[in-house]
């Protein structure tokens, strides 16, 4: 039995791709080892109900910072509470660890999603990419284990760190059980209804910045055939970006062609994955990119880039573009959209290809990590 701790802030306050991870990788590794503890440590309470479930002792043990300033607790502080509760590895699940745990005999695993501010440093503010550069080398360099998930990513903190390769091990991410379920036909049926959809529609999922690159390709969008110019529906927040995309709508003409659904809920999401004609994610870089999953698990076939770790996400359940390239991907979407037997082949390898990532392999690859360390 190990007594196993987690960064768990993310956890609790982060409804987006870090949140979602941790949140998976931590339901399958208790669902299906549930002979270790699981001890989540996060500065502050969370009330929302989307992580009611880890708030249950036990199988979870949540330990908060108290008085102590939360960065400091993080990064420092913690590690009393650690030794107290005799943890023997702690998981840094989001780019980061507590300093001194080797002095203290515990061991690490610290979680890489990305290294985007080194690859796209014009997309984040000075400090930020000071601070992240802080707490990303760090954890690279003293971890015990670094997991990267992606070989795309484990390339990259080979390049910009200089970690030995047998000291990063891929183990790729899941996605929540709900996109891996059947969806009842009444559930689509109410969708439908609740966000008044189209009768075909291709679907953005994700958030509304420019690295998404949502802007380009409704550049590309605008100059299909009328036929093949379905409504684009897109899920995912950002005012700033939104502005410019509904800017450049406005020149278009095609305002109303575009429906924004905002962050819808999401207990809906599969059912609009399912609905979709193909799900469009030409992001200009990503550490894995979860809504590729979640697609190919509905059914869905995918547009995406051929760049960093989408095409390992993907698989053959996608057709590839040049996300920087407009007429790469007009030519993308015209290729899927008019050939359907193309997109039932898209579907049908995706739906292969997709079940590497289900939540008990994924599980099972990172407890064989956990036990490679304690070794």
């Amino acid at each position: 039995m190990l007594r196993l701790g987690y960064d768990a802030k993310r956890l609790f306050h982060n409804f987006t791709g870090l949140g979602n991870y941790s949140r998976s990788l931590l339901h399958d590794l208790q669902r299906y080892f549930p002979e270790h503890e699981y001890h989540l440590y996060c500065p502050r309470p969370s009330q929302d109900p989307r992580t009611t479930s880890f708030q249950r002792q036990p199988p979870w043990r949540v330990h908060h910072s108290g008085r102590q300033p939360a960065a400091y607790w993080r990064s420092y502080g913690v590690k009393r509470d650690l030794r107290e509760a005799g943890i023997q590895l702690f998981h840094g699940l989001s780019h980061e660890i507590p300093r001194g745990l080797r002095r203290h005999g515990i061991r690490s695993v610290v979680t890489i999603h990305d290294l985007i501010f080194k690859q796209h440093p014009e997309l984040f503010p000075y400090v930020d990419r000071q601070i992240y550069e802080w707490k990303f080398g760090h954890a690279c360099r003293q971890a015990d284990r670094v997991v990267a998930i992606s070989e795309s990513t484990k390339a990259d903190i080979i390049r910009w760190y200089g970690t030995p390769a047998d000291q990063i091990t891929v183990v790729y991410q899941t996605c929540h059980d709900r996109f891996q379920a059947p969806i009842p036909d009444a559930q689509i049926a109410a969708v439908r209804q609740r966000y008044s959809l189209p009768k075909r529609y291709l679907l953005s999922v994700g958030a509304l910045i420019e690295r998404k690159n949502l802007l380009g390709l409704l550049e590309a969008w605008e100059q299909l055939p009328a036929d093949l110019r379905l409504p684009v529906v897109v899920v995912g927040e950002g005012a700033a970006y939104r502005r410019r995309i509904e800017a450049q709508l406005a020149a278009m003409g095609r305002s109303r062609e575009v429906l924004f659904l905002g962050r819808a809920s999401a207990a809906d999401l599969p059912a609009l994955y399912h609905e979709a004609e193909l799900l469009v994610y030409p992001s200009l870089y990503e550490g894995f990119g979860i809504p590729l999953i979640e697609a190919l698990f509905c059914g869905t076939p995918v547009l995406t880039s051929s760049r960093s770790s989408l095409p390992e996400a993907a698989g053959p359940g996608a057709h590839y573009v040049d996300p920087r390239d407009t007429e790469s991907m007009r030519a993308g979407l015209e290729k899927v959209l008019q050939d359907s037997s193309y997109r039932t082949e898209l579907r049908r390898a995706g739906g292969a290809y997709v079940q590497r990532f289900r939540g008990r392999q994924i599980a099972e690859e990172m407890m064989a990590v956990y036990q490679e360390v304690m070794a």
